[in-house]
């Protein structure tokens, strides 16, 4: 996909703060620190539209950033970081589960895993939740090259262990912001589903 332009639209926490223009939508979801905000980065060749931090736990809105004015990256807020309180927990998930269920605009969810470590239960629980939605799903195992390259195609069988991956709407790939890995991939799973 060539990029003419991408900008940051709109953040939201309900339903009436979303954009009202129709346009297709892909979500982006993961637990806090996996590197949501890099891949949006990386796709749209842009350096600090989508802001990353060191502090996990800051993405605490639904972040929409609109692309050739044809559809929006929705970047979801992170689960499982510790630091925020039950109560805030709570609160994002409810944020999330109404987008991913309500949103008619929603035509499919990237989950990003983290290719360093195993799946979490909060992982698995997003995937089978996005299973359950029968939404299109891409996962995408980030920062694969802080992985040794004999090591690589562990992460794969480690993924296949913890996920049902013989679905027709599941694609899996490795990424990597540094090295720009499978960005192409990446932008053809988005296209094929808009």
């Amino acid at each position: 996909m060539i990029i003419k332009e991408s900008s940051y639209a709109i953040s939201a926490v309900r339903e009436d703060q979303y954009p009202t223009d129709n346009l297709p939508e892909i979500a982006l979801s993961g637990r806090s620190n996996v590197g949501k905000s890099s891949l949006i980065n990386t796709l749209l060749n842009r350096k600090n539209l989508a802001r990353t931090s060191a502090q996990p736990g800051k993405t605490q809105t639904l972040n929409f950033y609109l692309v050739n004015q044809d559809f929006y990256l929705v970047d979801v807020p992170g689960y499982g970081y510790a630091k925020v309180s039950q109560k805030k927990r709570e609160q994002f998930g409810m944020m999330i589960q109404d987008y991913l269920e309500t949103r008619a605009n929603l035509q499919g969810l990237i989950i990003l895993v983290d290719a360093r470590h195993e799946p979490t239960k909060n992982d698995v629980a997003m995937y089978n939740y996005a299973l359950y939605l029968n939404i299109p799903i891409l996962v995408v195992c980030t920062k694969i090259d802080k992985v040794k390259k004999n090591q690589q195609n562990q992460v794969l069988a480690i993924l296949k262990r913890k996920f049902d991956l013989n679905h027709n709407n599941v694609e899996v790939l490795t990424f990597s912001s540094v090295q720009k890995l499978h960005v192409q991939e990446v932008w053809q799973w988005i296209e094929q589903n808009l």
